[in-house]
């Protein structure tokens, strides 16, 4: 179990990755804080194409560090089409800036992305040229745009459900202590027995409309270990699992410890984790995933570190009608559901600063839970 934990090594400077050529552009001081803290990737190539620079967010795009990548062809470290290679070529023969869009970039041991690139020709002090390439991946833009979708989703539902408890609990209240008072001047049993069901359904739904609300008090902060987390989730799940369910785990060593309440967590997992073995109760993979993401955009929030824990499950998967709804609360896709579960963890994670993500087909469902990292 890779539980084990270490700092995180920081992302190479740009003036590591520079070998046997001139930097294109200074990649020290705050040139190389702004470089590293930019959401697009840049890349700098030389006149015949190798890689001279790449900033954090281009190394996580093309998955691979500035160091490896460093003197190597671009196509060697990434499969580029026709199209964006000769765009390359032209921007330095002609020495003026070209666009390539919908490119298509096949990555090493990853999925393809897709990209818009912004392609410079420039020359540096000592005359070397070469070309800068602004990479922005399409569907990053498209995951902020549906994360900030999600989290006004989620501020609307929680403002309807504020004003819905406020309505609702006032005259509950009062139906419950009419109950009670009734109960006091009864002395058949039987009729007893009726104001005793009235006052025992009321607070069923006071504790339906607070489950509703989530938590309401402050999240605790205490340092966390993520996979001490998820094991403690994975163990419970074992116990409920029957035969042919399997739970795997591959989780990221390197991850930090970090504050968060650890107790709130626990329940998200659980509540994402409890849908994924029900998808597959007739025999199927769970398997819990961590990584750590760096500048990675949460709920319209640039965060510089994050982690990413993914719950995948080769079941049925969430019904195409529902994929778009299933964080509101009363939607479920099961016959026995509450509906409750998954708007209630996406409460927390608001809470937490994070978010919850769900893509799901049949025979792959993925939940993401996104986790700013705070330290100490």
């Amino acid at each position: 179990m890779a539980t084990s934990q270490s700092t995180p090594q920081s992302s190479p400077t740009a003036t590591s990755s520079v070998t046997n050529t001139a930097p294109a552009i200074s990649t020290t001081g705050t040139a190389a804080i702004l470089l590293d803290n930019m959401t697009t990737g840049i890349i700098a190539l030389d006149s015949g194409l190798k890689i001279t620079l790449l900033n954090a967010s281009a190394e996580q795009l093309l998955g691979v560090s500035a160091t490896r990548a460093a003197g190597r062809r671009l196509a060697q470290v990434v499969s580029i089409p026709d199209s964006l290679f000769a765009r390359l070529r032209e921007a330095l023969e002609q020495g003026q800036p070209v666009n390539d869009r919908h490119v298509t970039l096949e990555r090493i041991g990853l999925d393809p992305v897709l990209v818009d690139c912004a392609i410079a020709p420039y020359v540096n002090e000592f005359g070397d040229e070469g070309v800068l390439i602004e990479v922005n991946a399409l569907n990053r833009t498209q995951r902020i745009v549906r994360d900030e979708a999600l989290a006004a989703q989620q501020e609307s539902v929680k403002s309807l459900l504020r004003g819905l408890a406020h309505e609702v609990k006032n005259p509950l209240g009062g139906l419950r202590g009419a109950a009670q008072l009734l109960e006091r001047q009864l002395d058949d049993k039987e009729l007893v027995e009726y104001t005793s069901i009235i006052i025992h359904e009321a607070d069923r739904l006071q504790a339906l409309i607070d489950r509703l609300l989530g938590p309401n008090s402050r999240p605790r902060r205490e340092e966390i270990n993520i996979h001490e987390v998820l094991e403690h989730v994975r163990k419970i799940l074992l116990v409920s699992a029957t035969n042919g369910i399997t739970i795997q785990f591959d989780y990221d060593p390197s991850i930090p410890e970090f504050l968060s309440d650890r107790d709130r967590l626990i329940q998200v997992f659980l509540n994402i984790a409890g849908n994924a073995l029900n998808a597959v109760k007739n025999g199927g993979d769970v398997i819990f995933k961590t990584r750590i993401v760096t500048n990675h955009t949460i709920a319209g929030t640039l965060q510089p570190l994050a982690i990413k824990v993914s719950i995948n499950d080769n079941g049925p998967g969430v019904p195409t009608n529902l994929i778009d709804q299933i964080f509101y609360p009363m939607v479920s896709g099961t016959a026995d559901g509450s509906g409750l579960g998954l708007s209630i963890a996406q409460s927390i994670m608001g809470q937490l600063g994070g978010l919850i993500e769900c893509e799901s087909e049949p025979g792959n469902t993925q939940f993401t839970v996104f986790i700013p990292v705070v330290f100490t």
